[in-house]
């Protein structure tokens, strides 16, 4: 393709011609200019066959069974469940464990109900979410999509 200094006007709005996406004044200037340059017109031929093959193209669909990333197997599974068991007990524990520290600390009895509270209502924020997630498995109607 040639320069932008020999054509007057930015070579993407030859793209921009081909989706139809130019005024009504670029249009014409860009038809007029294809008219007299043959390496434009090369550029836009090969665009709209670039665009041409894109647009045909179809694309193979991998089976459900690749898009799953659940465990397949009972151990893996039950592996699964009771690693998330550890894990949550863990958190409440440490947050438990915290909590007494914080409690039984020097600090005054004004910052630690503000961290406990901070504390209590980001757990409880938390609780919720879980609670209306686990109400919504049993409805919800775009829990088997895979895809």
């Amino acid at each position: 393709m040639s320069s932008d200094r020999e054509h007057n006007f930015d070579e993407a709005l030859l793209s921009g011609y081909l989706d139809g996406m130019l005024t009504q004044q670029e249009t014409q200037r860009i038809r007029l200019h294809l008219e007299a340059c043959a390496s434009c017109r090369q550029a836009v031929d090969e665009m709209r066959t670039i665009r041409e093959v894109t647009m045909t193209s179809t694309f193979s669909t991998p089976p459900d069974d690749q898009w799953d990333e659940r465990p397949r197997g009972n151990i893996s599974r039950l592996s699964f469940g009771l690693g998330w068991a550890i894990v949550i007990a863990w958190v409440v524990g440490l947050l438990g464990f915290a909590l007494g520290q914080l409690w039984s600390g020097p600090e005054s009895l004004t910052e630690k109900l503000l961290i406990f509270s901070a504390i209590s209502g980001f757990a409880l924020l938390l609780l919720s979410v879980l609670i209306d997630r686990i109400k919504r498995l049993g409805s919800d109607r775009y829990r088997r999509i895979e895809k």
